[in-house]
């Protein structure tokens, strides 16, 4: 399995394979018809009072990582995503966070990494 997490305002590159917006909102700035987004999963982002309590504070990674992991099992979007996962060779989560080190795309890249 193959999967990679870039940020929606990188240039779209054909190495990203099958990309997935994995935000709740739309990122600001972007236009859908330049986006380059094959599939939209709202349902995989993190709830929205998960998202507001994290704020992207480094000292909730950890605590936000386990919040989000729970939130992600059993749900029916990642069963979605693990079809996508499986019909495409290269898949690429977008996410439009600031922080390359502390956003839920690599938290959801590294659960489904685990569920595999």
């Amino acid at each position: 399995m193959n999967i990679h997490i870039k940020r929606i305002y990188e240039p779209f590159a054909d190495t990203d394979g099958y990309r997935i917006l994995v935000d709740r909102l739309w990122p600001r700035g972007v236009k859908k018809e330049n986006a380059h987004v094959d599939k939209w999963m709202k349902d995989v982002a993190p709830s929205t009072n998960l998202r507001k309590w994290f704020d992207h504070d480094a000292e909730k990674w950890d605590e936000f990582c386990l919040k989000y992991h729970s939130e992600l099992k059993g749900s029916a979007a990642v069963n979605e995503l693990m079809a996508c996962l499986k019909e495409h060779k290269q898949v690429t989560l977008l996410y439009a966070a600031k922080s390359e080190k502390y956003n839920h795309a690599l938290a959801l890249q590294q659960f489904m990494k685990n569920v595999s």
